[in-house]
């Protein structure tokens, strides 16, 4: 006892330290009343502090979040610029919600904003935002451009990238392609996209089901200057949503639908009445939408509308009718999937002279195109470049011919699954087409059968440039060879997956190509040999820039003749061909030699021995196929990996 009073403080009343960590929890020990002195310390941090009342321990909030949104709002608006808005909205959700909420008009900044250097993009489950995952900035016609997809898309995301664009003039582009996550953009993160970016000019929504009217009414009433609005699979978007847009967008020149259910007449009328300036119009699988709304387009911007794309609608001739009469404007016109448009719809168009100014035609599944349509189209439209048709089952040799003679401008001309299209079609195509026609291309065409009788003498084509026939198992020797003498001028050729050519049908069409062949692909052609390469690279090695001989029968001698000839190459495809370590190293001997892109996929006698070739060779590559090469090691291609670190080798 006598210890205890003689204690002065400068020695340890217990021994082995004090009993309490805290020396401020010993209070606990003495009444309420006693004063106890304690020396100035450190005020320990307690994140979640906890006060004991009423016979229980209750978590008492920090000061700072007893403040109601309306005072934190006024404060925010407050701050001098958008770096400071910035930095507060990565305290939690709460701070980002409420200044991602603030809209321009409401800011009291008399000085010029400064730029904010950072953009706070994610957020963890416990409210408090981090810079992990901030996008960097893309840059798209002078706009900030930002894209989310997948788990990305959040209304957090879009909350912090308004907050972080504001001070910077706003966002310009905003791209959206939303998941299933529970956490995907909805109307929260669209408001706050409308309040922070009214400069917003290209918006795109994709895949997002949690995003419905009143997400963009949001961006209806804050983006005013919006100029493309693309809705794709949005299911809970109705006619609601293009009325505001078209009352609060009005400078509307691009609009793409596309899976939008509950989208019709309605709204695209009211989008016809309020945007003048509507330049694209895209529609694609919308049961709601009819003749109404696509007539109500179509003559309400009759001066300004030039890109038309209607594709698996519900429409009838009426419509085809009125872009016929009203489409004065048109350059692009895409049908795609018209079960309701008959050949008199065709016809009516094609009769109505509006079409002056078309230039690309494109119609695919369309059972109402047949000959005497299209040739009335063909008629009307003498601006007419490009013509793709793909599975019009009841278009014919005679509606070819007349066609492609109507169309004297024409350019180009594809065909696609046209089965009724034979042989006699065509070259009667080729030749009626006139003197512009530069390209030609048939894919799929199954009734093209093999000429069993010599054509008569015929004009060459001299214009045509570029031939392609695609998997049309009928075209054989015979129609090559009188290629050959109607297409001296080519300079771009390809012959895929044709079994029935062979040396003897391709030889003469390569010696007919009087100026020199740039690009040549004969993939899918098992039938051809060594010689046909040979030739290629004797005649056209020195313009020859891509050669693509995937599954043909050549051996190490046309890698050879290659090498020694063809110093233009820059693609080059010797896929599933009997080729060696020899042939490798005869390529790779040839200097100089340009090649970017090497194929030798499925080239089982290809073997760790090219390895240095290929390192050779990898001087000017940028990319090299070695799937499926099995005698070619792991280690091997580390190696390589290691040495060519410019290249992208697939392996």
């Amino acid at each position: 006892m006598s210890k205890l009073f003689a204690f002065s403080g400068s020695d340890d009343f217990c021994p082995g330290g004090s009993i309490y960590p805290n020396r401020k929890e010993s209070s606990l020990f003495f009444y309420p009343n006693q004063d106890v002195y304690f020396p100035p310390c450190k005020r320990c941090r307690i994140s979640s502090p906890f006060v004991f009342a009423g016979g229980k321990f209750e978590q008492k909030k920090p000061s700072i979040e007893i403040l109601p949104d309306e005072c934190l709002f006024e404060i925010f608006r407050q701050l001098p610029g958008g770096q400071e808005r910035s930095t507060c909205a990565c305290v939690s959700k709460r701070w980002l919600t409420l200044v991602s909420n603030i809209r321009r008009d409401e800011i009291n900044d008399n000085k010029t904003t400064q730029a904010s250097d950072l953009e706070y993009e994610s957020t963890d489950k416990k409210g408090g935002v981090s810079s992990e995952d901030v996008d960097s900035d893309v840059e798209g016609d002078g706009y900030l451009s930002r894209s989310l997809d997948g788990k990305k898309a959040t209304d957090v995301r879009l909350a912090s990238i308004a907050v972080g664009t504001a001070s910077r003039g706003g966002l310009g582009k905003l791209f959206i392609r939303g998941s299933k996550s529970r956490y995907g953009v909805t109307t929260v993160g669209l408001r706050a996209i409308s309040r922070g970016c009214p400069s917003l000019r290209v918006l795109s929504l994709w895949n997002l089901s949690s995003v419905g009217d009143e997400g963009l009414c949001e961006i209806a009433n804050g983006c005013h200057q919006l100029e493309k609005l693309d809705l794709c699979h949005c299911p809970s978007i109705t006619d609601k949503s293009l009325l505001a847009v078209a009352k609060g967008c009005t400078n509307l020149t691009n609009l793409t639908i596309e899976g939008c259910a509950n989208i019709g007449n309605e709204g695209l009328q009211a989008i016809a009445r309020s945007c003048p300036n509507l330049k694209y119009v895209s529609i694609k699988d919308c049961p709601l939408v009819g003749d109404q709304g696509v007539a109500s387009l179509l003559s309400s911007a009759s001066y300004s509308l030039t890109k038309v794309k209607l594709q698996a609608l519900s429409i009838t001739d009426v419509s085809l009718a009125i872009i016929g009469h009203y489409g004065k404007a048109v350059t692009d016109l895409s049908l795609t999937s018209l079960p309701n448009v008959s050949e008199k719809g065709f016809w009516v168009m094609g009769n109505g002279h509006g079409l002056q100014k078309l230039k690309s035609f494109t119609v695919t599944s369309c059972r109402g195109a047949t000959d005497l349509g299209l040739e009335a189209v063909g008629k009307s439209c003498p601006n007419l470049k490009q013509l793709c048709l793909s599975k019009c089952p009841f278009l014919s040799d005679k509606g070819l011919s007349s066609l492609a003679k109507a169309a004297s401008s024409l350019e180009c001309l594809q065909l696609e699954e046209c089965h009724r299209i034979t042989q006699f079609g065509f070259f009667c195509s080729l030749i009626n087409c006139g003197a512009k026609l530069k390209v030609i291309s048939f894919a799929n065409c199954l009734g093209i059968k093999d000429l069993n009788s010599g054509l008569p003498p015929l004009s060459p084509c001299e214009s045509l440039r570029s031939l392609s026939i695609h998997n049309c198992p009928g075209f054989g020797d015979a129609s090559l060879f009188a290629l050959g003498k109607l297409c001296p001028h080519l300079q771009h050729v390809e012959l895929c997956g044709l079994h029935g050519i062979t040396d003897a049908g391709v030889l003469p069409l390569l010696e007919s190509c009087e100026a020199g062949l740039l690009k040549v692909n004969l993939s899918g052609c098992v039938n051809l040999s060594d010689k046909v390469v040979q030739t290629i690279s004797n005649l056209h090695g020195w313009t020859l820039e891509l050669l693509n001989l995937n599954g043909c029968k050549i051996s190490d001698a046309s890698l050879v003749a290659i090498g020694e000839n063809c110093q233009l190459l820059t693609d080059l495809d010797i896929s599933k061909c009997t080729i060696t370590d020899s042939g490798i190293a005869a390529l790779a001997y040839f200097n100089p030699i340009n090649l970017q892109i090497l194929s030798v996929s499925g080239c089982s006698m290809v073997s760790d021995k090219s390895l240095p070739s290929l390192g050779k060779l990898g001087e000017t590559l940028l990319g090299l196929n070695l799937q499926q090469c099995k005698a070619i090691s792991s280690r091997a291609v580390e190696l390589l990996t290691e040495q060519l670190w410019r290249c992208d080798i697939l392996f």
